[in-house]
């Protein structure tokens, strides 16, 4: 008799989905969170669970092709979802309303920012749309663990992998978290790549006035 494969089945129902992002939703922080913003979506690997599941997805990315793909993606698995749901356009200046998306991914995609100024306003526009008792996930390249290699975080730097990355400390995660008015829902969790990248993952809660 045929016998499943798990991993095919997983992927199949899961996509590329980013493994800390996934224990996310096995934690159950979507439960409550239906109207989700992959910001930075690239083909939206980490979109296929929630286009499957009915979730009410966005997609904003600078890049057309990028954008393309996600849509027909997107019209594969949830063809009832408008495809302007998925958008090129800037991420600091996206078109949605104050308050509009339950959650916001940025997976991979704050590191590519050129310097301190450049990730503050991302930051503040994923703020800004994110709804109250909202949910952040970042996942971002850090010096944490690689501080004698890397050096000094906040800035771009050429990271013993050989690529270019703005990378962040705990220090700055904390002021932001702090100046947004968020709450961390996890510890900061920092992954070490063989001394080679170090990712570190960042979730926090968008409190409610008055808390």
């Amino acid at each position: 008799m045929h016998q499943p494969l798990p991993s095919r089945e997983l992927r199949d129902q899961f996509g590329d989905i980013d493994i800390y992002l996934f224990d996310q939703v096995l934690r159950g922080r979507f439960d409550r969170r239906w109207r989700i913003l992959d910001a930075g979506c690239g083909d939206g690997r980490n979109l296929t669970y929630f286009l499957r599941t009915g979730f009410e997805c966005f997609g904003v990315d600078d890049d057309p092709e990028a954008i393309r793909r996600v849509r027909k993606l997107a019209a594969e698995l949830a063809p009832a979802l408008p495809q302007d749901h998925f958008r090129v356009a800037d991420l600091a200046h996206m078109p949605w309303a104050d308050g509009a998306m339950d959650a916001v991914i940025s997976s991979a995609v704050l590191h590519f920012v050129e310097d301190a100024a450049h990730f503050g306003a991302l930051m503040e526009e994923m703020w800004r749309v994110l709804a109250a008792d909202g949910l952040f996930f970042g996942r971002l390249a850090s010096n944490i663990g690689l501080e004698d290699q890397v050096g000094p975080a906040r800035r771009r730097v050429r990271i013993p992998d050989g690529t270019d990355r703005f990378v962040v400390d705990e220090a700055l995660l904390r002021e932001w978290t702090d100046r947004l008015g968020g709450q961390m829902i996890d510890p900061i969790k920092t992954t070490n790549v063989e001394g080679k990248r170090a990712m570190t993952t960042w979730c926090l809660v968008k409190k409610s006035a008055g808390k």
